[in-house]
């Protein structure tokens, strides 16, 4: 694939992210404008994320094979489509329709932005060609979370995803150039095939790990938003979407996980190292100051990205023949985990507060680290 065509490519995965957390630093001001509690406007995360919690399943029966320019080209302009289309909302179930029907279109997107990756790479170059997609999903993060913020506080909320919108058709139409059209297969996950992977207790210590570290960091970047504004009712939406600037430690982390792993004695060992790191995290987060809580997303995120970096390798390194089966199921617990983080401890938010909050997700995390310690041997 030439240089540009992969460039359009990477373009297009940063967009995908954008659009999956497009809201999150707007909650409140999306709270306040359709009258809706905490819980019920993070649905609009949760809704969305559900779909990529059952897509290794579900979508190895509903697409057995496709070819990834179709693919995209569909996918695509239902996702610009529903994010001009939320410019236009007035009701929040509506809202709610709209960004489950983005969520059934990202996970198709990301298989086909993939495949093309893969298919682009050189066998030498496979390595720093998956490096730089993992780069610009990170960069989506940041972006989608950032500039929906800058653009809220600036032009309104409903711009956030007007031009973002905007920005996905040009996507759409860039998608256009390519000419190669490599195959997309799903795979189909068979309950025989799955009950013999969760059998074995080494991966489903690591499926938990993934469940609930995921989890625990998807409902912190999801309620942050309101503490902030408790904390500073004056602050902004540019300013809480720029709070998210410590997820670009997730490029950082990536990189040089490795090199931590060996230093450390293991990548078990680095793992729990990551989990120690998200304990600590969650105790800046308890600080009544705005700027602790800043740098306590930078270390939250190093955590994160230390367990969700090594953890795939740990997984592929264990798996013979079933690798299809063993990745689409860290892909179902990493979103499951997302799905149930980014809504449930918002209960336990609004009806407790935000230190409860904060202490029930530091028993989670200490429950991964005890799976991650019993892995030791």
């Amino acid at each position: 694939m030439p240089t540009g065509h992969l460039i359009i490519v990477y373009y297009c995965t940063i967009l995908v992210f954008s659009a999956l957390y497009t809201p999150q630093p707007l909650l409140p001001v999306l709270a306040e404008h359709f009258g809706v509690g905490e819980a019920r406007a993070s649905l609009l995360i949760t809704v969305t994320m559900l779909p990529l919690a059952v897509a290794p399943i579900a979508y190895g029966f509903l697409l057995q094979r496709i070819s990834a320019r179709r693919l995209l080209r569909i996918s695509i302009w239902v996702l610009a489509l529903t994010q001009v289309a939320v410019y236009f909302v007035d009701h929040f179930d509506v809202f709610l329709m709209i960004r489950l029907v983005q969520g059934l279109a990202i996970p198709a997107l990301l298989t086909a932005l993939m495949t093309y990756v893969g298919a682009s790479a050189s066998p030498g170059r496979i390595a720093q060609t998956m490096a730089m997609y993992v780069a610009a999903t990170v960069m989506g993060g940041f972006l989608g979370r950032a500039l929906s913020g800058i653009i809220a506080a600036n032009l309104g909320w409903r711009w956030s995803f007007m031009l973002l919108g905007l920005a996905t058709v040009l996507c759409a139409l860039l998608l256009g150039r390519l000419r190669s059209d490599p195959p997309v297969s799903f795979q189909r996950l068979r309950l025989s095939s799955v009950l013999d992977v969760l059998a074995q207790p080494s991966f489903l210590r690591l499926y938990g790990v993934v469940f609930l570290a995921f989890g625990t960091f998807a409902s912190v970047l999801n309620f942050l938003p309101f503490r902030l504004v408790e904390l500073q009712s004056g602050l902004s939406e540019s300013g809480i979407g720029l709070m998210y600037s410590g997820y670009l430690m997730g490029v950082v982390v990536s990189l040089v996980s490795l090199r931590v792993a060996a230093r450390v004695g293991g990548t078990v060992n680095a793992m729990l190292l990551g989990s120690l790191i998200l304990v600590m995290a969650l105790l800046l987060f308890a600080a009544q100051s705005v700027w602790v809580i800043f740098l306590g997303m930078f270390v939250l995120c190093s955590g994160m990205f230390m367990i969700h970096s090594l953890t795939p390798g740990v997984l592929n390194q264990q798996t013979g023949d079933q690798r299809g089966v063993v990745n689409g199921l860290y892909i179902a617990f990493y979103y499951a985990g997302g799905t149930v983080g980014s809504f449930l401890p918002g209960f336990l938010y609004h009806g407790l507060g935000w230190h409860v909050y904060l202490a029930s997700l530091a028993l989670v995390v200490l429950t991964a680290t005890w799976l991650l310690w019993g892995m030791r041997r």
